[in-house]
């Protein structure tokens, strides 16, 4: 054939092999004419300047793909791109803060908002095998937009998944009484750290912001009978404050009693310290004055302890060697007659 016979390697010159040469048949393109190139060269124009550029917005991160594969990533503001379908341009919202409930919906946002249950999503079991209706909002971000796009499908669905997850798991280890009281902050956080850690493990390029219980409670049925649970606990803690308060209050005031007290036994002690020493030494000087001249020291303390007993009445003294007639002279009496007779006088010598 004579295709096998081109394709039969010939000898040169020299004794070498030379390549054989195919004959390509010739191709005859149909012309084109003036007016159908203008309108290709204008559809290719239009397409290199509408398909060539892309825009991304403050809050956005713009994510180039060529040809399906990842490329590069672009901050905000306007740059340039092969046309599709070469590149294609993902620009999601890295600022926004989206948010995904469990245990309820919204159906309306209103104002006022409506809400509709998810029994079947709020509904948990606690530690001590209770029954606990609570409802959680988890609001994150995205931090990668690359693995937000590539790495997960459907990411509000998978957060809110892993939500539901993580705090039936966080729910399990408290007490329903805990859950119902002091318990909630707790819950909530550790709910956070352990959301963050499932979507961290699915590199899925999210961030958790915030995670709150929006509304704990017993179901229905047991509702009004856990009300009256929680109003005893929060008298038997009102109770205690006001115990404590108390404590506080009357404490400070008895240790003040207390000083007070003390200091005024110190006083009283050095008052009758003092005292004991002044009649100490009172006591000295008399002993020596009594030594110098006893007769006259007794005599004198007999008359002033008979002035301390005898108090209030008339008092004479007689001398120990009279005999007969009582040697009694009314002084006293005296004193008295003559002074209401100056007072005549002066009364006569006022009269005109």
């Amino acid at each position: 054939m004579a295709w096998q016979d081109d394709f039969q390697m010939k000898k040169g010159p020299g004794g070498q092999y030379e390549m054989p040469q195919f004959k390509i048949p010739k191709i005859n393109l149909p012309k084109i004419s003036f007016s159908a190139s203008l309108i290709i060269f204008i559809i290719i124009i239009l397409w290199l300047v509408f398909g060539g550029y892309y825009i991304v917005e403050p809050d956005e991160k713009g994510v180039v793909l060529r040809f399906g594969s990842y490329v590069r990533t672009t901050d905000s503001g306007f740059h340039l791109k092969f046309p599709p379908p070469i590149e294609k341009v993902y620009t999601p919202k890295v600022t926004e803060v989206k948010r995904t409930e469990v245990g309820f919906r919204i159906e309306d946002p209103g104002p006022p908002a409506r809400y509709r249950d998810a029994l079947e999503e709020s509904l948990m079991l606690t530690g001590d095998e209770n029954i606990i209706d609570l409802d959680v909002v988890a609001q994150y971000k995205i931090i990668d937009p690359v693995k937000y796009l590539f790495n997960v499908r459907g990411p509000a669905a998978t957060v809110k998944a892993a939500a539901e997850a993580a705090i039936r798991e966080i729910i399990g280890k408290y007490k329903i009484d805990e859950a119902l009281t002091e318990g909630k902050f707790m819950i909530q956080e550790e709910t956070r750290l352990l959301l963050q850690k499932i979507l961290d493990r699915y590199d899925s390029g999210l961030q958790i912001v915030a995670l709150q219980l929006q509304d704990v409670h017993p179901p229905q049925q047991v509702r009004d009978s856990f009300k009256d649970v929680a109003s005893a606990m929060e008298d038997k803690n009102r109770l205690i404050n006001e115990s404590q308060g108390y404590r506080n209050s009357i404490i400070p005031e008895t240790r003040g009693k207390a000083s007070q007290i003390i200091k005024v036994a110190e006083g009283y002690k050095e008052e009758r310290i003092n005292h004991a020493k002044g009649d100490a030494e009172k006591f000295t000087s008399i002993l020596q004055e009594y030594r110098k001249a006893r007769d006259v020291t007794r005599k004198r303390l007999y008359i002033e302890t008979m002035e301390e007993v005898l108090t209030g009445i008339d008092k004479y003294i007689i001398e120990g060697k009279t005999s007969g007639v009582l040697p009694l002279l009314p002084l006293d009496t005296l004193k008295q007659v003559q002074g209401r007779s100056q007072a005549r006088v002066q009364g006569k010598e006022e009269k005109p």
